[in-house]
């Protein structure tokens, strides 16, 4: 699973460059705050197992208004410490390796009941 190179950033950790990148969109789940952000993380020139980071945030466009803190580069060099530690290995093919962080996500407070428009 690559990244793709429009709307990606990179970022130093390190002394290696990686790209990182943030769905501009948020998938309907994210939408109506019942999971949090994420985030793809890989090496910059030698792509291989993709980080993939769940934030304790909700996304920044999501469609109940719930605000959170964007992700900030400093996260994204958190996160990628914290995998390089657990034993990701960014230029070797494989599965994406998945770090969550979402411990103190809160739902959104309408039920998917009232989400749906009763239609459950």
């Amino acid at each position: 699973m690559a990244i793709g190179r429009k709307g990606s950033r990179c970022i130093v950790v390190d002394g290696t460059t990686y790209r990182w990148r943030l769905r501009r969109r948020p998938t309907y789940s994210q939408g109506l705050c019942w999971l949090p952000s994420t985030y793809a993380v890989e090496h910059a020139e030698t792509p291989g197992t993709t980080l993939v980071v769940t934030t304790n945030q909700p996304h920044a466009s999501n469609w109940v208004g719930k605000s959170g803190a964007p992700v900030l580069p400093a996260d994204v060099a958190v996160a990628v410490a914290s995998a390089l530690r657990q034993g990701w290995s960014p230029t070797r093919p494989g599965s994406p390796l998945h770090l969550d962080l979402s411990d103190e996500f809160t739902l959104a407070p309408a039920s998917a009941s009232s989400a749906l428009g009763g239609l459950t």
